[in-house]
């Protein structure tokens, strides 16, 4: 099976993209994958873009690292020998040395099953092979923002923004460009949770145990339902609730970054 990203090895390297803003220091990202080539041509391009770099070839070797080294990022393949990228996942999230590092997951085209599952499992982001390192570097730096942003915010009772939407945590009020929006509390506990999640996509799975517990059985069908009710309530911003196929949905903070 081919692993190789669309880019021509030969071409020239995309251009320097900035570290996010506010890094005191040089970040560091663990890639992990059992194709030699591959992780040399990322290691590169993140180097140059201002990364340190660790690199690991299979699963327990990937989990020994981030535990020795606590990386900022691990780059993961799903497709790895012996402990695959999904167990690798699981260990990661479930160890408390490790389960606040964002992962990027490599997936292969097609394994949309595969992607829920990782996102379920804790996983902030996925990107499909082939892929530009353009793409991929962007979906880091993203990423490495949005931890940022949760580090550093405290929700409880806070004004949450994303464009033009305001959440009132405390008041439970909705306003977009300065206008209330009238929303149920099921809409609005899905809102809210699409705005936590800072970008991050949610499955439908994870959507319905934040708005409804999970004791409650509800339908994807259903949460489909309520997104449709929230964008038609959010009338000219409807665009901020983005819909990733076969997956779930994310929260964008501008008309331009949807995929």
């Amino acid at each position: 099976m081919s692993k190789s990203p669309d880019s021509n090895r030969t071409a020239p390297a995309p251009r320097a993209m900035p570290v996010p803003s506010g890094s005191a220091s040089r970040r560091t990202v663990l890639v992990v994958d059992d194709e030699k080539d591959l992780v040399e041509l990322i290691s590169f391009n993140l180097q140059r873009n201002g990364f340190d770099v660790l690199s690991a070839y299979n699963g327990n070797e990937a989990i020994e690292i981030a535990q020795r080294e606590k990386p900022d990022l691990i780059i993961l393949d799903l497709m790895l020998p012996g402990i695959d990228g999904m167990e690798v996942t699981r260990r990661l999230k479930a160890d408390s040395r490790t389960a606040g590092i964002p992962l990027v997951m490599l997936t292969a085209k097609g394994e949309e099953t595969d992607v829920v599952v990782g996102l379920t499992l804790g996983a902030d982001d996925y990107v499909t092979k082939p892929f530009s390192m353009k793409i991929l570097l962007a979906r880091l730096n993203t990423v490495l923002r949005r931890a940022e942003q949760a580090q550093t915010a405290d929700d409880s009772g806070a004004m949450l923004r994303a464009g033009p939407l305001e959440i009132d945590t405390a008041k439970h009020e909705v306003l977009v460009g300065g206008e209330p929006v009238k929303l149920t509390l099921t809409e609005f506990k899905l809102l809210l949770s699409l705005v936590q999640a800072r970008g991050r996509v949610l499955t439908r799975d994870q959507l319905m145990d934040k708005a409804m517990g999970t004791d409650v059985f509800v339908t994807d069908r259903a949460i489909d339902v309520h997104v449709t009710a929230i964008r038609k309530k959010l009338g000219s911003a409807s665009w901020l609730v983005h819909t990733v196929r076969g997956v779930g949905y994310r929260l964008q903070e501008s008309q331009e970054s949807g995929e």
